[in-house]
């Protein structure tokens, strides 16, 4: 772990497994109650001088950490493989998105806002910095998700305490180290293990602001500590989200995008397409679209060449998504592609899509996050819209068209964070990036997600002042 910017070890510690194995490959360090207090600490002390230095400063450690993950990219991107599963080739995008929030966020501006500046007052709004910030991030894009809450805290003027999922802690635990070298002691600290350890962060008296990234049950356990203490939170929390296709898109045309807006990262997106809804006229040929494509990607381990689908991450996660589509095909519904896990050591399941079912069932109401796709028939767009706006999740979703203006109309009538018309999955870091009702609270990226990590704060001037 890095505390105070020096490696810390632990009397105890907890395996990592390989998920194309199954086997455990690696131990990674278990955070003490003691530890976290010295996290903390070293935090609080490093925001005091942090807060104070100049924008240029903050901007240069921003870049710092974009030429860390440049110059180390081979080697965090074989860590993510190993822990994650993702294929090589996404590790590696990985590293290019995390690099790419830093980026915008060394050179995004944001000066204070007038109010008023005449005879009689000048009044403006800066921006001031929290303090100690505690970041969970999740085991599906460790570096990346750990670059939208580092980029901005930091250039905000806040410390961090960051923890990966345990999971996937390796990768994020050796960026850490990295970063001990561009920062200084305690700006960033990065502790892991297992429960209760994210408790104990959201729980602990000295962080003035949780960033949490995960499920919406931990996101509601992290929202009831936090509020104890009036601390400040962001929840980015999962998604169910929909993909409706009009009657004029083309489902030969947009195949490839829609399977990919579901399965990236084998499914393991918050923010991935969890369900489409293909009308009547069409929905025969969508399905066996994406069933042909489905059928025809190589399932194997990240690491091995020409993979298109790694293994799932972890066991739990793999269970569910065996449970969800056992239900659905007990109650009726159609595997036109995939439907079992593969008999292999690992946790692989076979690229899924399931047809001839409704809103009624499980694996489309629910979020399956993993290698699932159900295509539900529909008659009528408002009905549609009504069914989708019916969940409590409300993440993205996206409306698919020849005609980009009628799939615009739509989009404006979902209640979604972020609706995509004609492509999904499209996130970038000057876009800001929440949900609605069940699936968050806050906003990350952009100049919003950058106020996150702040408080306003007038300065009135007197005539004369």
């Amino acid at each position: 772990m890095t505390i105070d910017g020096r490696p810390a070890e632990t009397a105890g510690t907890f395996d990592v497994l390989d998920p194309a194995t199954g086997e455990v490959f690696a131990q990674a360090p278990n955070c003490t109650p003691a530890q976290l207090d010295a996290a903390m600490e070293a935090a609080e002390r490093a925001w005091a001088r942090w807060r104070r230095e100049g924008l240029s400063v903050r901007r240069k450690a921003l870049l710092d950490a974009r030429r860390i993950l440049d110059d180390h990219a081979g080697e965090l991107a074989e860590l993510l493989t190993r822990e994650q599963g993702k294929p090589a080739r996404e590790a590696a995008e990985e590293i290019t998105d995390a690099q790419a929030w830093f980026t915008y966020y060394a050179e995004v501006e944001d000066p204070p806002q007038i109010l008023q500046d005449d005879d009689s007052a000048r009044v403006e709004i800066v921006r001031k910095p929290l303090g100690v910030v505690a970041a969970i991030t999740p085991w599906n894009y460790p570096l990346t998700l750990a670059s939208w809450k580092l980029a901005p805290a930091l250039l905000a003027g806040n410390t961090v305490v960051l923890k990966p999922s345990p999971y996937t802690p390796l990768a994020t635990l050796r960026f850490g180290r990295l970063l001990s070298d561009a920062l200084p002691p305690g700006v960033v600290n990065v502790v892991s293990g297992k429960d209760p350890l994210g408790a104990w962060m959201t729980a602990h008296p000295v962080p003035r602001k949780i960033s949490f990234t995960g499920s919406v049950a931990t996101g509601k356990l992290v929202a009831a500590a936090a509020a104890a203490d009036l601390k400040r939170t962001t929840l980015e929390l999962g998604g169910n989200d929909p993909a409706i296709l009009l009657d004029d898109a083309d489902p030969v045309r947009i195949t490839e995008k829609l399977f990919w807006s579901a399965f990236e990262n084998n499914g393991q997106v918050c923010s991935a397409v969890k369900r489409v809804y293909a009308p009547a006229s069409r929905y025969d040929d969508v399905v066996e679209s994406l069933a042909a494509f489905a059928g025809s990607r190589v399932v194997g381990p990240g690491a091995a060449a020409g993979t298109d689908l790694g293994p799932l991450n972890n066991e739990p996660q793999f269970t569910r998504v065996r449970e969800l589509v056992g239900d659905a095909l007990t109650k009726g519904a159609r595997a036109a592609s995939g439907g079992t896990a593969l008999e292999r050591p690992g946790y692989f399941f076979a690229p899924t899509i399931l047809a001839d079912l409704d809103d009624g069932f499980r694996v489309v109401g629910e979020e399956q996050f993993g290698p699932v796709l159900p295509v539900v028939r529909y008659e009528d767009v408002d009905e549609v819209v009504r069914q989708v706006n019916a969940s409590r999740y409300g993440l993205t979703g996206s409306v698919w068209s020849g005609d980009p203006d009628r799939a615009d109309r739509v989009a404006r009538e979902l209640d979604a964070g972020t609706v995509f018309v004609n492509t999904h999955l499209a996130l970038q870091p000057n876009q800001p990036f929440g949900g609605a009702k069940w699936s968050g609270i806050g906003v990350e990226n952009g100049i919003a997600g950058l106020h996150g990590f702040s408080e306003p704060q007038v300065i009135h001037r007197a005539p004369g002042a």
